[in-house]
């Protein structure tokens, strides 16, 4: 394609009078490059998380490769380049700890090189928000291109997913229902490919809400990650981010309030993670755009729940690329959409999606015939969670989600694993097992905790579901009717640190609430009384994610890196 030269911002860095323009000349050259592989064409950045350590990315080498070609195809220039990868199943205390530290890595290596536009690699679950996060503060054309779901586990002729199965027979495991012998074969094939969760976890959720929103092509959903079409889909990213820079199509062009209303909506349609709420407040806040928490739960009265897959309901992603992927459910959700909005294809939304078709009905129901007529996230408050927490009613037993019971305290995680399998503690179904000092302060850094276990003496009894609550965060996996994300925080004195064990709890997920049915005063008492959590860092980054992460409510990102930080 034709491109313009006098308007790239790599320029800057080139055709400067100094020495150093000349010398980055040559350092190109000392990597094989010959002067006409570069001279006056875009500089395109490829943005990778490929990490050994994160297994959900270990293949984004070839993704890059593929990118490459498009970008060479096109007229530019693609330069790879590494940034902190946030893997799930490695990191500790928790990868949402360093999602904010990572979306600065982005944002500064791209502001730092001499860059026109970027492709965004991403795939586990933090690393898509965080990319997002970085692109959308240094603001200039980005398309996102994920790594993929991984391919269908099955074990005994029963087709699985990472990790809803994993967690499923976990429970069947501490119940005594299978051999250590059948825990052992099953960890052979549960994740048999690289990519990413193939259930509706986190990682599928914001691979699919990027999607609707437009800063990811169409395909980039659902294709699996071993698929060839993935790279394909790389490669035509390579060629379209040319495009982007001749239109100067920057991400606060395409993520916009409208866009994200978008995003919202798919998210309840496909019956998303709850993390997904926490990111898109995040990236959101990079861009000045107001997303209040009421209207997630406002968006989602009025969006049907539509898509059979797990945690919350039978099939994978696999199967939903094969019934026609995003575009068709977005099709299906058409008039609930905005339509004429702006996306990386260089069409709208309703131009990517026109022709799409839904080829199994039973996995991608319609709007006439829901899995549930509201959507699959709500938001409950009340007095204990003042400013709000998060449900996942399609994951959840309806049969508790109007449910009072006894509340059974754990001052921490390691309190809860210390005491949970106590064949001594006094826990009975109808109880509801509250955790609190799991938020981004408490824990630190809001771990995946809230799927509390079930006590084994439970379990044994054959019940596999009880109401639980916490002020952490639940995999986009998991499943149960588990409240999360309470805020505020025990730790920043919230309502949660005055809970005793023996207080009745209620929770109305229809009517939305969720109190301590204690006294006002009471509350306040214990409050008072209730000592500061000590600090679990003196120094460094700890300390700084301390001192200046908001709460869930808020998105969780640092103070200073919202678009309306004013300093002090």
């Amino acid at each position: 394609m034709e491109q313009r030269t006098d308007n790239l911002r790599s320029r800057e860095w080139f055709d400067t009078p100094e020495l150093y323009g000349w010398l980055r000349r040559a350092a190109f050259m000392a990597e094989g490059h010959t002067h006409d592989a570069f001279e006056g064409k875009p500089v395109i950045g490829i943005c990778n998380t490929w990490s050994e350590l994160t297994h959900c990315n270990s293949h984004l080498r070839g993704l890059a490769e593929a990118v490459k070609r498009g970008v060479w195809q096109a007229g530019g220039f693609p330069m790879e380049f590494p940034v902190m990868s946030l893997g799930e199943y490695n990191m500790r205390p928790t990868t949402m700890l360093f999602r904010n530290l990572m979306s600065m890595d982005v944002e500064e290596s791209i502001r730092a090189n001499p860059l026109d536009g970027v492709i965004l690699l991403g795939g586990c679950d933090k690393t898509t928000p965080a990319l997002l996060m970085g692109a959308a503060s240094a603001d200039i054309p980005a398309i996102l291109v994920t790594g993929g779901p991984q391919l269908k586990a099955n074990w005994r002729g029963e087709e699985l997913g990472s990790c809803t199965d994993c967690r499923r027979y976990e429970i069947e495991l501490r119940a005594g229902r299978i051999t250590e012998e059948d825990w052992s074969e099953l960890q052979t094939c549960i994740v048999r490919s690289p990519g990413h969760c193939m259930v509706m976890g986190t990682a599928s959720t914001m691979a699919s809400v990027v999607e609707a929103m437009g800063i990811a092509p169409p395909g980039n959903a659902a294709i699996p990650a071993v698929d060839s079409r993935r790279l394909r889909l790389a490669e035509s990213a390579g060629r379209q981010i040319l495009r982007l820079i001749e239109d100067d199509m920057r991400p606060s062009r395409i993520m916009t309030r409208e866009s994200f209303e978008n995003g919202i909506r798919t998210l309840h349609a496909i019956g998303g993670s709850t993390n997904a709420i926490i990111h898109l407040m995040a990236i959101a806040g990079r861009l000045g755009v107001d997303l209040p928490l009421s209207l997630f739960d406002e968006l989602a009265r009025t969006t049907p729940f539509l898509l059979n897959l797990k945690p919350s309901g039978e099939f994978l992603m696999e199967d939903f690329y094969y019934a026609g992927g995003l575009s068709a459910l977005l099709k299906e959700i058409e008039p609930l959409l905005d339509t004429s909005l702006p996306t990386v294809t260089g069409r709208t939304l309703g131009e990517n999606i026109e022709g799409a078709v839904n080829y199994k009905p039973e996995l991608l129901r319609s709007m006439d015939n829901p899995m549930d007529p509201e959507g699959g996230l709500a938001v409950v408050r009340g007095n204990l969670a003042p400013t709000g927490a998060i449900i996942k009613p399609t994951a959840a037993s309806q049969s508790l989600l109007t449910h009072q019971g006894r509340a059974l305290v754990f001052e921490d995680h390691d309190d809860l694993l210390a005491r949970i399998d106590d064949p001594d503690l006094d826990v009975r179904p109808e109880d509801v097992l509250v955790m609190r000092n799991g938020g981004p302060i408490g824990a630190p850094g809001m771990p995946e905790w809230g799927f509390l276990p079930l006590p084994k003496k439970i379990l044994a009894t054959g019940v596999r579901d009880m109401v639980r609550l916490s002020d952490a965060r639940m995999s986009g996996t998991a499943f149960g009717t588990v409240v999360v994300h309470v805020t505020p925080e025990s730790a920043a004195g919230g309502p949660l640190a005055a809970v005793r064990t023996g207080d009745q709890i209620l929770l109305d997920v229809p009517n939305r609430k969720l109190d301590l049915l204690v006294e006002e005063r009471e509350i306040r008492s214990r409050l008072v009384g209730t000592p500061p959590v000590a600090p679990r860092y003196n120094r460094g980054y700890g300390w700084m994610y301390a001192q200046h992460a908001q709460q869930a409510d808020q998105g969780c990102d640092f103070d200073f890196l919202r678009s309306d930080f004013t300093g002090g």
